[in-house]
């Protein structure tokens, strides 16, 4: 269904002048949504006794908002009353006037799919997500973790992407200089191709020729087609367009042929080193088409249930996510060390960190089979596997060989976010076979069904199960490894001429039994000895230990991570 939408510039505090023209135009036109796409607020350095006046009466609801209206972070911060009203109400400034955040994903109640990245780049942060939520600035992670939407209606950014001019007509009038420009942001429009991407410029407007896509399904000739809008600020002296409104149907097909003036895209696709991404859409996956469906923010928990990837709390568009867990992120999927892990920083000497990991991958998904792009799901398989092998690549050579590894995986369609979880074991305890006894008995102790051996290269498994890979280092193989050799040259493959012993074994779950969500740590605690931790919640630690600990373990894996390559 069609429905119709305002776009507007940045605002800088001129609200009641802004809502007033907003409020006009809505009666005459019913439109869905509005978006503000730059600051909305005046600049706290600047602001003047009238701009504090109209921000507490909006603050108050004095003002009003005449239909569901958002805004996103712009160039400066946002004002102290600001940050606590958002902070304590959950995003809403007043009826209708709501915060997308920083890096958010959010599809409307009409089916319009948004993903906004606010602020500017922040080149102090080279590496992880941005940890404040209200500051102007965001990081190349942020930028690369909302690949994980795949597609868009709407993409909004307050940075250009690179290039975008590149291959176009239409020129930056009047003596205006073209606004800064990232090549993380190129990336982003690239991967997410979305109908319109809007931007901010200040001082004029810009509109480009619309671009197509390289196709996705080889087997389909619709292209994807891009249009990229930049808005003036509201009272630009040029009195430059600062207000754009338009139509969108987010369930239309995309065009077979292509409109008169329609350019190639000029942006420049993600790298196409790391494994698994053999297409442009081959990329990030947090926030899938599941998003929920309403017009206030997603992260309301209590209203939603299951949570969405907002709420999602493996998903990197949650605005509460602890990113300071992270360890990796690559294409499809990323690292994190484990809340509450299992095992401690003094269960293995050669491993001076719990290696308690999950492997989740960026879509929003119960099971990888419940992804529904083909392209996604077998690029996010083929990198959960790459790295797995990685993680027991850097076990293997950090132990000398003396330790092994357990994943395990609970998938099943009414789960929420489907992840693996990977857990050093002594070797012995793998090639002796006691761990996959320790399974299968205790799976008999519960009632369960049966264990059954699996192919472990076959991606294909269907329907509800646990799944474990029981993973070491083959018996003869157990020779030092020379200091010399970079251990991401194997890219997790053993170096010995003998294979590693590997078995996977798969558990059927179904409706008739109730299955525990935590059957592979309480076996794994029984194994270990560590019955006291078999709890995840009796071993949380506080946040400068999960930070140490997640360093020590960035350290320890940087040279088998592919992602940082």
């Amino acid at each position: 269904m069609a429905s119709k939408v305002v776009v507007i510039g940045a605002v800088n505090g001129h609200i009641r002048p802004v809502l007033d023209k907003l409020t006009s135009l809505h009666s005459k036109n019913t439109f869905a949504l509005a978006i503000v796409t730059g600051d909305l607020f005046a600049d706290p350095s600047q602001s003047t006794d009238a701009d504090d006046e109209t921000l507490d009466a909006l603050l108050k609801g004095s003002i009003s908002v005449p239909l569901p209206t958002y805004f996103t972070l712009g160039s400066h911060p946002f004002p102290p009353a600001v940050i606590e009203k958002l902070s304590a109400s959950d995003g809403e400034i007043c009826d209708n006037l709501y915060f997308l955040g920083k890096r958010t994903t959010l599809t409307t109640s009409e089916g319009i799919k948004i993903v906004a990245l606010g602020g500017r780049l922040d080149p102090a942060i080279t590496a992880g997500t941005s940890k404040d939520s209200y500051t102007p600035f965001y990081t190349v992670d942020d930028a690369r973790a909302l690949r994980g939407a795949h597609s868009a209606d709407l993409l909004l950014t307050s940075i250009w992407p690179t290039s975008i001019r590149l291959g176009s007509k239409v020129t930056v009038k009047d003596g205006h200089v073209e606004p800064l420009a990232e090549q993380s942001v190129a990336e982003l429009c690239a991967v997410l191709q979305p109908r319109y991407h809007f931007s901010t410029s200040a001082e004029f407007f810009y509109e480009r020729e619309p671009f197509f896509h390289a196709t996705k399904d080889t087997g389909s000739d619709e292209r994807r087609v891009t249009r990229f809008i930049s808005l003036a600020k509201f009272g630009n002296k040029s009195k430059q367009k600062w207000i754009y409104a338009f139509t969108v149907d987010p369930s239309a097909a995309q065009p077979t042929s292509l409109a008169p003036g329609t350019t190639a895209s000029p942006l420049a696709a993600p790298s196409k080193k790391r494994a698994g991404t053999s297409d442009l859409n081959g990329s990030f996956s947090r926030f899938a088409a599941t998003a929920s469906n309403h017009h206030h923010r997603t992260s309301k928990r209590s209203r939603q249930p299951p949570p969405g990837p907002g709420e999602c709390f493996f998903c990197l568009s949650n605005p509460n996510l602890a990113t300071h867990l992270i360890t990796s992120i690559a294409d499809d999927s990323y690292l994190t060390t484990a809340r509450g892990p299992l095992t401690t920083a003094e269960t293995y000497p050669s491993l001076p960190f719990p290696a308690h990991i999950l492997i989740i991958p960026l879509t929003h998904s119960p099971s990888l089979t419940a992804i529904a792009d083909s392209t996604v799901r077998d690029a996010t398989s083929k990198e959960m596997e790459r790295y797995r092998h990685a993680l027991t690549n850097m076990v293997r050579i950090q132990s000398r060989d003396d330790l092994g590894a357990v994943t395990w995986e609970v998938s099943r369609a009414g789960g929420i976010h489907d992840h693996w979880q990977f857990l050093p074991v002594q070797a012995s305890l793998v090639q002796k076979g006691l761990v996959e006894a320790a399974f299968r008995v205790e799976a008999e102790n519960q009632t369960y069904p049966t264990f059954r051996t699996h192919d472990s290269e076959d991606k294909e498994q269907r329907g509800d199960f646990f799944r474990v890979w029981l993973w070491s280092a083959s018996p003869a193989s157990s020779e030092n490894v020379p200091a010399s050799k970079s251990p991401r040259e194997d890219d997790g493959k053993s170096r010995s001429e003998e294979k590693p012993t590997e078995r996977c074994l798969i558990l059927p779950l179904s409706d008739s039994f109730r299955f525990d969500v935590q059957f592979g740590r309480r076996v794994m605690a029984k194994l270990l000895g560590l019955e006291a931790r078999m709890n995840w919640k009796d071993c949380l630690q506080d946040e400068d230990t999960e930070k140490a600990d997640a360093e020590a373990f960035k350290t320890a894996f940087k040279p088998f991570d592919f992602a940082s390559e």
